[in-house]
């Protein structure tokens, strides 16, 4: 590839990027679009009406660009919480690191490069990559200590922003778990793995087993239940209450007969009984008959304070590790409750599974990606494919074709990788959908660093050479050889992790830094620069060293709550009697089947409340029945 091909492709992607930020500045405005772009206002906000006829919302505009750019932490944490303010430093972390490794670069690595070999050099724009890169530099080269002190530059750099970033989001951490109003999580235990007797059910052990070892701090506990026919009722049940609802305001007040007896009747009155029989039908109490039956080997076990349940979730309950498993709640909103009836035993069977089934997926994946790095090597499509030979003779084709399409289509072969491993994930067993969310972003990273990393620049020597890795001391030689040739408005939160995404950003960059640190040793042994090498392994040293100092001062919070943290917590909800309404709370806070959903409840209320309520919930938000006054 030249430098005419990639600027095409960079002139491609800069003119569709524009297109789409315009689109989105005029369809923002659309008062049709208003709960897909401000789903978060409309949740916060009565909703406000203005003039669907105004020239102002066909006209794209940037101002929104700036009002998002002076969106401060603290407003991000107000309206979206931690997650959602660790999002945002991912990403501004991401782009700090960027802007200093292309300034090294630029101005101190590629002039280096450039003028590494004694030869004549075309137009720039008529220059192959290649001149641009390491390889280009004469073994020997003195000027190869600027790669070296690049290396040092960048790393030393991505380290001292990882420290200030895990710093300041483990205080922000701490700062959720302290100022949080109590939460049902704070005081409850998740039990898989209860033994079975057939002398009592799952209930009666549990009871049992945590009055006996538990008697100070033991409060109730909440059995899981196989899914079955009442849930899907229930879900049915609120469907059919939102089609009706939207149908409501047209049809006012006005009486419908009714289809059995020819009477009239209120449509809304009618579902209101409906709910009131689906509340005493579906209730738990009344699963008495057949609730043994349909319970699981799970529970959420509810203690009186906060350090009562982190200390029963952290020791080891039973002599054998495969009974009595005990882990802190996840919060009520987070529970995956389709997962809590896999039994603990196929846990771990599960686990290998989707192992070997995310390498097989990653396996298959090389057939796209061989054809892509094929697209870049001109005389390798047109011996394979013949025909084309006239079409890439033409100038703008062959820079297109290099350039822009193997980018294009390796991105539409991406598409499939998250859902496949948020699959995965899920098959995996775990028991919140934050957990399922956490493994599928590691399982797609370690996918992205093998596939698109590896395997794109690796995909000739690997696929035609399977011996290029005879040894393992080859990799970093091999790898040298190789390498050189949107939260404010729309997204409304629906439980709160306190930030458990960042050690994952953290360990994938020392993995990425390291990596680099390896690769770069190799280059220079390749160029025989032992003064490079040998100033690259203490860095090499010194990451991990930092790596690991992070690792014991910041990332046990990220694992577990400080016990001075929940005394003192405990104590407070002492002082401030608080103590008997968080009980009241625990049961129906995980309670699997909902007697009636906080919508059905209001179904005969007057249109002043369903107006308010249909500002409130986002799921009631379809495009099309809202007018919201959506100011530039």
């Amino acid at each position: 590839m030249d430098i005419t091909a990639l600027l095409t492709s960079a002139g491609i992607n800069i003119a569709i990027c524009v297109v789409l930020l315009s689109l989105y500045s005029v369809l923002r405005k659309q008062p049709s679009n208003g709960c897909v772009y401000f789903t978060q206002r409309l949740v916060s906000e009565p909703v406000k009406y203005s003039d669907p006829f105004c020239l102002e919302r066909l006209v794209p505009s940037a101002s929104w660009i700036m009002r998002v750019w002076q969106a401060t932490d603290e407003d991000i944490l107000a309206v979206g919480g931690v997650d959602a303010v660790v999002f945002m430093r991912i990403v501004v972390f991401s782009i700090r690191v960027f802007i200093i490794a292309a300034m090294i670069c630029i101005f101190l690595v590629l002039p280096v490069n450039y003028y590494g070999q004694d030869m004549q050099h075309k137009q720039i724009n008529a220059e192959s990559l290649e001149v641009f890169t390491i390889g280009n530099v004469k073994e020997g080269s003195k000027w190869l200590w600027t790669h070296c002190l690049a290396l040092y530059i960048i790393s030393c750099s991505a380290c001292v922003l990882l420290y200030f970033e895990y710093k300041s989001i483990t205080k922000m951490r701490l700062a959720h778990i302290t100022g949080s109003p109590p939460s049902p999580s704070h005081f409850t235990v998740l039990v898989r793995g209860i033994p079975w007797s057939p002398d009592h059910s799952y209930s009666d052990s549990v009871e049992k087993f945590f009055s006996t070892y538990y008697p100070a701090s033991y409060v109730s506990h909440q059995m899981v239940y196989q899914a079955g026919t009442i849930d899907k009722l229930m879900k049915d049940a609120e469907k059919m209450y939102r089609m009706l609802k939207t149908i409501e305001p047209q049809c006012g007040k006005s009486s419908m007969p009714c289809c059995l007896c020819g009477g009239t009747t209120h449509s809304f009155k009618v579902l209101n009984n409906e709910a009131e029989s689906v509340k005493s039908k579906t209730s738990v109490d009344g699963l008495q008959p057949t609730q043994r039956e349909k319970e699981r080997p799970a529970a959420f076990v509810f203690f009186r304070t906060r350090y009562a349940a982190v200390i029963a979730a952290q020791v080891l309950q039973s002599s054998n590790p495969m009974l009595w498993v005990t882990q802190l709640a996840p919060e009520p909103h987070d529970v995956y409750w389709s997962n809590l009836s896999i039994p603990y035993k196929q846990v771990w069977l599960r686990k290998i599974a989707t192992l070997l089934g995310a390498i097989v997926f990653m396996l298959v994946f090389l057939v796209p990606v061989t054809f892509v790095q094929g697209l870049t090597q001109l005389d390798q499509l047109s011996h394979t494919f013949p025909f084309l030979k006239g079409i890439l003779k033409q100038k703008y084709m062959n820079h297109l074709v290099t350039g822009y399409l193997p980018s294009v289509i390796l991105i539409l072969f991406l598409y499939a990788v998250p859902p496949t491993m948020m699959l995965f994930s899920a098959m995996e067993g775990n028991v919140s959908r934050s957990e399922r969310k956490r493994s599928a972003c590691i399982k797609i990273l370690y996918f992205t660093i093998w596939n698109v990393f590896f395997v794109n620049v690796l995909s000739g020597s690997v696929i035609s050479q399977l011996s290029v890795f005879s040894s393992v001391r080859d990799i970093p030689i091999q790898l040298a050889k190789a390498v050189p040739a949107q939260i404010l408005h729309v997204y409304v939160s629906k439980y709160e992790s306190g930030g458990q995404f960042w050690p994952i950003v953290h360990n994938t960059t020392i993995f990425s830094l390291v990596l680099t640190q390896i690769i770069a040793l190799g280059v220079f042994g390749i160029k025989r620069s032992p003064i490079a090498s040998g100033f690259t392994i203490p860095l090499i040293f010194f990451t991990v060293l930092f790596n690991e100092y992070c690792r014991q001062r910041f990332s046990p919070v990220f694992k577990r709550s400080p016990a001075q943290v929940l005394i003192e917590m405990d104590r407070q909800d002492e002082r401030w009697g608080t103590i008997e309404e968080i009980y009241n709370q625990l049961r129906s806070a995980y309670c699997q089947y909902p007697s009636i959903s906080p919508d059905l409840s209001t179904a005969g209320n007057t249109s002043h409340h369903e107006d308010k309520e249909s500002s409130q919930d986002p799921e009631s938000l379809t495009p099309g029945n809202q007018l919201v006054k959506l100011n530039e």
